[in-house]
């Protein structure tokens, strides 16, 4: 059974308790190393692959020599900033043995909550698996402060899954799924192989912090579930403890997976078209409202007349010369560099703003057709 064959995004939790030997506070090579074995597997098959990686804190400790148990917030920060270094040397070298290079992407909570900052994240990472790069994502944790930090990321990783339209998440931990208690504490738990949906239920089978190397737990992996799910992906929870852990999920070795609520595609244009609040509105010519409908990206020559104040990634609303609403979606642009551009060729972009700018207001990835649009013209 080839479990995973069906992914072509797929995005991969590691935890510090997997990757971190707590004896030596070094990276576990020989684990790591078949891990990267089993991402070029999956690349070979066609998927795109993002790791979410923990271990920063978990290696600092160890080179500053810090005592185990519980950190000052201070020196949590001076212990991510000298593991970070290691660990993306470290894969930096592993994904280069397998001919790939490696891209370091570093994110706090307020990077995935605003829309600016979420925009820069995404395309980075959209050009990084354009380039075959394969990011490597983890906390912010040098410049977190306990107030805009994730503390775990299990929802980190499920926020970059959702931020980035992957269709898997695969969280890896050292147990193997969801059980129905916890297995240290009734030896007549059941396991559970499939969730159909995150019901009280299932919430109340997750335990409670994990261990002092990895500080999530079963509760935030039910956590990440609702965020992935609702975004469209499928999630595994699976045991990381073996080697080649990710190609025994792809064999069929036992594992926890949850059913996506939608598709990607359709939970980015839903959260664009209905969950956002337009902050803008660009009147476009019949020209551009027909390549609206053609299913084409908004670009700055077809646009006839813009309202209000907004920045980029804010929600815009299009319509026609009649007023009627064609679209929403993300601008590209400030709505001051958008009003110098409009009805201009995209070509001039460059020379009247003095940059290289994108070329269109709205791109067709981040554009939803509106359920009410009318006829164009008369």
């Amino acid at each position: 059974m080839s479990r995973l064959t069906p992914f072509k995004r797929i995005v991969i939790k590691i935890g510090s308790s997997l990757l971190v030997d707590r004896e030596r506070s070094d990276v576990r090579r020989d684990w790591l190393k078949s891990l990267i074995g089993d991402v070029a597997d999956r690349r070979e098959a066609g998927a795109e692959i993002v790791i979410v990686s923990s271990g920063a804190i978990a290696l600092g400790r160890g080179r500053l020599g810090l005592p185990a148990g519980v950190l000052k917030l201070e020196e949590s920060q001076a212990a991510a900033a000298v593991g970070q270094i290691a660990l993306a040397r470290t894969y930096a070298e592993h994904l280069s043995a397998i001919g790939a290079a490696a891209g370091q992407i570093l994110l706090t909570l307020s990077d995935t909550e605003d829309r600016r900052r979420y925009l820069n994240a995404r395309s980075t990472i959209e050009t990084l698996l354009r380039m075959h790069v394969v990011p490597v994502v983890n906390e912010n944790d040098s410049v977190a402060t306990n107030e805009i930090r994730y503390g775990d990321n299990d929802r980190l990783a499920a926020r970059v899954a959702a931020m980035i339209g992957a269709d898997c998440l695969i969280l890896l931990s050292d147990i193997d799924g969801l059980y129905s208690a916890p297995p240290d504490e009734d030896p007549h738990v059941r396991f559970i192989d499939h969730v159909k949906a995150i019901t009280p239920e299932i919430e109340a089978m997750a335990g409670g912090a994990g261990s002092e190397l990895s500080r999530g737990g079963m509760r935030t992996k039910i956590e990440a579930a609702r965020i992935a799910t609702a975004a469209g992906a499928t999630m595994v929870i699976a045991s990381g403890i073996r080697a080649h852990p990710v190609g025994a999920i792809h064999d069929g070795e036992r594992a926890t997976w949850f059913a996506p609520t939608t598709t990607p595609q359709k939970a980015r244009k839903a959260w664009i078209g209905g969950t956002l609040e337009p902050r803008g509105e660009i009147t476009v010519d019949d020209g551009a409202a027909s390549a609206l409908l053609r299913g084409k990206s908004l670009l700055p020559a077809g646009v006839t007349h813009i309202t209000g104040e907004f920045a980029r990634g804010d929600t815009l609303r299009v319509v026609n010369a009649h007023g009627a609403e064609l679209a929403r979606g993300l601008s590209s642009y400030d709505a001051s560099d958008m009003r110098l551009i409009a009805g201009r060729k995209s070509s001039e972009i460059e020379a009247i703003l003095g940059y290289a700018g994108r070329t269109a207001l709205i791109h067709r990835d981040n554009l939803v057709m509106s359920k009410t649009t009318e006829p164009v013209g008369d």
